[in-house]
């Protein structure tokens, strides 16, 4: 077999993408997509690639409106995200149960997975979310997807920069932007996230691997051939962190991640992802983004349930 496989090259699948790394009985044809979130987008509106690396929660959101392809545990990017939340420099002493009622900016879409998890750091601080007006500076994936009341477009033609600036929004999620005048809510964000890390074992998701459901069907050895060379290459990239200092903010988190948990920071597999996962779930249903809690069965292709890597 020959895939279309769509997927940002990154330490964890860099093996893969450089042929040291071969799939058994297949071969991946990795497309050229410089900008990943478009493809993404092909991926949930026209199913364009046989397997792709895919938001978290663009692809629950679009596995509950029926997308025909199935998740692997394979989850190549994860990240902290307790400093997804910027606002003005003189409003970072503002607590954050007292942003109830603000405005606040979300990059892209409402279901957008860091905006997601950047919410749920928000609320588990002691935000109301739902007291709060959304403005998403963007549309979202899944074209079926409708978003909850209190989410409601940007201004056309302003960016979330602008608005904050101009002080029409109380503060951003997900934006990443570089001024002077912003800055994280949180103070030391990424220490806050160690701290969640050591004490609830959640480390968040952001990407995992999708396969077309008619491959799956046809070939059941598929799914776990492709869960093993996804978590062959992992396995070199997570070995070589030690032999070298950390290059880029992935490689620091990952570094972290081992010094906390002793093992694996990047572990494959659906047991060994549950604290995570859960949290993940539950802060989807809470935020509107699921309007039914799914069964692990139905997120993940049953052959490569039990695998781990």
């Amino acid at each position: 077999m020959r895939l279309s496989t769509l997927t940002r090259p990154q330490g964890a699948n860099r093996a893969l993408i450089d042929g040291e790394v071969a799939v058994e009985g297949a071969s991946l044809d990795f497309v050229d997509e410089p900008v990943l979130v478009k493809g993404f987008r092909k991926m949930v509106r026209g199913v364009e690639f046989d397997v792709a690396e895919l938001a978290l929660t663009t692809y629950l959101t679009a596995k509950e409106h029926g997308a025909p392809f199935t998740a692997l545990p394979v989850f190549l990017v994860r990240d902290f995200h307790h400093g997804a939340t910027q606002v003005l420099r003189s409003s970072r002493d503002r607590a954050i149960p007292d942003f109830a009622g603000a405005r606040i900016g979300v990059n892209r879409g409402y279901t957008v997975t860091t905006g997601v998890w950047g919410r749920h750091a928000l609320a588990q601080a002691g935000l109301d979310l739902d007291t709060v007006t959304w403005l998403r500076s963007g549309d979202e994936h899944v074209l079926q997807y409708r978003a909850p009341g209190n989410v409601v477009p940007a201004p056309e033609g302003s960016t979330l920069e602008d608005l904050l600036l101009a002080g029409e929004v109380d503060a951003v999620v997900g934006a990443a932007i570089d001024h002077p005048d912003v800055v994280p809510l949180l103070a030391d964000p990424d220490d806050v996230a160690a701290q969640q890390l050591r004490s609830s074992g959640v480390f968040p998701i952001n990407h995992l691997v999708v396969v077309r459901d008619d491959l799956l069907d046809r070939h059941p050895e598929l799914g776990p051939a492709l869960f093993e060379a996804f978590a062959e290459a992992k396995r070199r990239y997570v070995a070589a962190l030690s032999a070298a200092p950390p290059s880029g903010r992935q490689d620091r988190v990952l570094t972290r991640v081992r010094e906390i948990t002793g093992s694996d920071p990047l572990p494959y597999g659906v047991t060994e992802n549950l604290p995570t996962l859960e949290a993940l779930i539950d802060t989807a249903m809470q935020q509107g983004i699921l309007r039914h809690r799914p069964a692990w069965e139905d997120v993940f292709a049953a052959s490569t349930m039990e695998m781990s890597g």
